[in-house]
């Protein structure tokens, strides 16, 4: 298991772990690295629609552990045992959170992520109802905004990312951002 002080660190710094095909852990600083902007969050269209019609239940760290187990749960991952382990003891810490989305009373999808001072690190996410996963992305966004967080940091740029307003911006940005981010007096 990675020790949670470890883990804070690496954030604080700018660097996160992946576990590996072979069962190790390698730590990774991207450049460019991806951010959401908070203020520039967009919402796609169909999606504001479908908000509209409130078919999904927001709820913030109510089953932590399923919504990591579920995104570890793929094909392609970077989510082993020691990475579980890990973040169930960051989020016990009151370090690690989940948003989830709920419909008809089942865990429908959702996301977790690292938040330290006004920055939020979002790990992964998985859906099982279409749609999930960007509900819970975009209740996340609302969610950091309401509480003046900074950064909302998501490592890597992905079209899925990139209709929410995702953009890439050179380490040395993002490491300034995470600095001044970090230090805010925020809660999650």
């Amino acid at each position: 298991m990675i020790e949670p002080e470890l883990l804070l660190q690496g954030y604080r710094l700018g660097v996160f772990p992946m576990a590996m095909e072979d069962g190790g852990i390698e730590w990774f600083s991207p450049d460019p690295r991806a951010i959401l902007p908070l203020r520039d969050f967009h919402v796609p269209h169909a999606l504001r629609r479908l908000l509209r019609k409130k078919v999904f239940e927001i709820k913030i760290n109510n089953r932590f552990s399923e919504v990591i187990e579920a995104c570890a749960r793929r094909e392609d991952t970077w989510i082993n045992r020691e990475i579980i382990q890990s973040y169930t003891q960051l989020h016990e810490l009151g370090h690690a959170h989940s948003v989830e989305t709920w419909a008809n009373g089942k865990l429908a999808g959702g996301l977790y992520g690292v938040a330290i001072g006004g920055a939020f690190f979002g790990e992964s996410m998985f859906h099982r109802v279409t749609d999930a996963s960007k509900i819970a992305l975009t209740a996340l966004a609302e969610h950091l905004r309401a509480r003046k967080f900074a950064l909302l940091d998501t490592q890597w740029l992905t079209p899925h990312l990139q209709q929410f307003g995702g953009i890439e911006i050179s380490r040395n940005h993002y490491l300034r951002l995470l600095r001044a981010a970090v230090e805010l007096p925020r809660k999650f």
